[in-house]
């Protein structure tokens, strides 16, 4: 299976890069091929703006959608940005990793998502949802939160985590065809003890195992 791995955080020693490195040792022991973007380690440049494009459609008023379905007619995407898109074309599974802030992705993550996943290149208006460009292919979250799991369910204090998890799972990943896989997530990591690290390490190791053959679940809709 073509695997590629879409990871952010700040700090290499985070359990968010151990997890990391786990999916990318382990999925490739399991005989996957795989393929990887370390976003900081990169230094990607989250921010739209004339530099994401080669093209040029109005010279006079930047709108950064029209020049994105512009550039993706006419092969016009900044090497940077196309390389990331040629990666995420070739997968058959992606697989987002970063810690859950504010409710939702890091801004990299998002900036990530923004640039691209662009308009014309992995969606316009005939295909999205069932019909989307990556229809066939599936996709999974794999986090980390900085509360425990008690918060996050139906009227919890911080609300039940399908729900703060739809607006990627069904907004972006559904969005563009793809289908979802069971996201992955260790609840609050910070505040278990090193023995429970290891032990959830070893639960996605083993769930990796099988990934290939797992299948999408129902997100559900807005």
């Amino acid at each position: 299976m073509k695997i590629f791995i879409v990871y952010w955080h700040a700090e290499e020693k985070s359990f968010n890069n151990a997890m990391f490195r786990t999916a990318e040792k382990n999925l490739q022991k399991y005989g996957h091929e795989v393929r990887v973007s370390d976003l900081n380690a990169m230094n990607f440049d989250p921010v739209v703006s004339r530099k994401s494009f080669k093209t040029v459609k109005d010279p006079v008023v930047f709108n950064p959608v029209q020049e994105a379905i512009f550039a993706a007619k006419n092969n016009g995407f900044a090497e940077p940005i196309a390389a990331e898109m040629e990666k995420i074309e070739w997968c058959e599974l992606l697989i987002f990793q970063f810690p859950l802030w504010w409710f939702g992705m890091p801004a990299m993550i998002k900036g990530y998502v923004e640039q691209v996943f662009a308009p014309g290149k992995f969606f316009d208006s005939e295909h999205c949802y069932k019909n989307g460009f990556m229809k066939g292919r599936n996709a999974m979250l794999s986090i980390t939160t900085g509360a425990t799991a008690d918060a996050y369910i139906k009227n919890g204090f911080n609300g039940d985590i399908n729900a703060i998890l739809r607006p990627i799972q069904r907004g972006i990943f559904e969005y563009c065809g793809f289908g979802v896989l069971r996201p992955q997530i260790v609840y609050a990591p910070t505040h278990i003890m090193y023995e429970q690290r290891v032990i959830e390490l070893e639960k996605y190791a083993a769930r990796l195992a099988n990934i290939a053959g797992e299948m999408p679940i129902h997100v559900g809709e807005f």
